[in-house]
């Protein structure tokens, strides 16, 4: 028994050398990670305290890009401690699918974007908007094609961003020629894509929006069958995540102030804004300055008639199996 005690006393002293060499090591790990958390804590203090980040979407042409290029927000808000971080999408679609799965904060798009977010589940508000530009946005054929007119669309293919403000001008455009949806072919493409697809003859129309439409007009000869006039408003809409909005109140009136002063300048310098944007979009001026002549310009904001109008889209929409159910426009405004 004493030897067997012998025996076991050098392993349990061993044993508990080890245990508190491990107590030892846990304590010195646990104050070093209570010194990382504090680290992290203060890391996270600061930000919270310095710069606040904002997160803006915008699209190859608008207020909101004449607003970045000339830099007033930034600046503005730059002394209200946020910083701007400007993302870029190829169209409305692509911005609030941004929006929804929390990418963005505030972004802009024309009328048929929100509807398709909205049935979405996006969680959106409409913050204002743009006047009326129907002239703006349009169907176009290319340069010698024997399609004269809407009614020669059917059976024809036709490219477009899908849920973009101009598949409403499609609805409306072929119901008024007496053509059923279901009698074109379309094509869903960005717009990069759908230039590139109307010139080698892939699809036989394009409709498109500016400077898009512009610049098409201008460098292939595109022959333009119709635009927005006595069909579709096109309207340009600003938008956010109603929970950015309701938490950044004085933001958002900051923003809207800062569009409505470039607005005004961009309604008496149409070149300026041409030249302004031209090497940053890449396209011509003279394309720009056509599309800048065609634009409403001033802030508006929502009303009545505004949700009734974006209710009537979304209704047609619905109609069309286009979105997969009903919604209330009214429920994406602040109350």
């Amino acid at each position: 028994m004493n030897n067997r005690l012998s025996v076991f006393r050098p392993l349990s002293l061993l044993v508990i050398a080890l245990l508190s060499l491990a107590l030892i090591v846990t304590a010195c790990g646990s104050k070093d990670s209570n010194n990382g958390n504090a680290s992290s804590s203060n890391t996270s203090a600061s930000g919270a305290s310095g710069t606040k980040e904002i997160r803006i979407g915008y699209q190859k042409y608008g207020t909101v890009n004449i607003l970045k290029a000339k830099g007033t927000l930034d600046k503005r808000l730059e002394s209200e401690g946020y910083k701007i971080t400007w993302t870029e999408f190829p169209g409305g679609p692509q911005l609030l699918e941004a929006l929804n799965v929390g990418s963005i904060d505030i972004g802009h798009t024309g009328e048929a974007p929100p509807i398709f977010a909205q049935a979405a589940d996006a969680p959106l508000v409409y913050l204002a908007h743009e006047p009326e530009s129907p002239n703006s946005e349009g169907i176009i054929v290319p340069k010698g094609s024997a399609i004269a007119s809407i009614a020669d669309l059917k059976g024809k293919k036709v490219a477009l961003n899908k849920g973009s403000n101009v598949h409403y001008l499609l609805v409306k455009a072929l119901e008024k020629a007496g053509v059923d949806y279901n009698d074109i072919t379309t094509v869903f493409l960005p717009p990069g894509d759908a230039r590139v697809a109307f010139e080698n003859g892939t699809v036989d129309a394009w409709v498109i929006w500016d400077p898009f439409l512009a610049a098409a007009q201008t460098a292939t000869g595109g022959k333009l069958l119709t635009d927005g006039e006595g069909l579709v408003s096109n309207i340009e809409y600003y938008l956010a995540s109603r929970k950015f909005a309701e938490a950044n109140g004085p933001v958002i009136d900051i923003f809207k102030e800062e569009l409505n002063k470039i607005d005004e300048w961009s309604a008496a310098n149409q070149k300026e804004v041409a030249a302004l944007l031209s090497p940053q979009l890449g396209i011509d001026a003279p394309s720009l300055e056509l599309a800048a002549g065609r634009r409403g310009y001033g802030l508006q904001p929502i009303d009545d008639s505004i949700i009734e109008a974006q209710q009537k889209i979304a209704d047609t929409f619905f109609g069309l199996k286009l979105i997969p159910k009903e919604i209330q426009v009214k429920d994406a405004t602040l109350k």
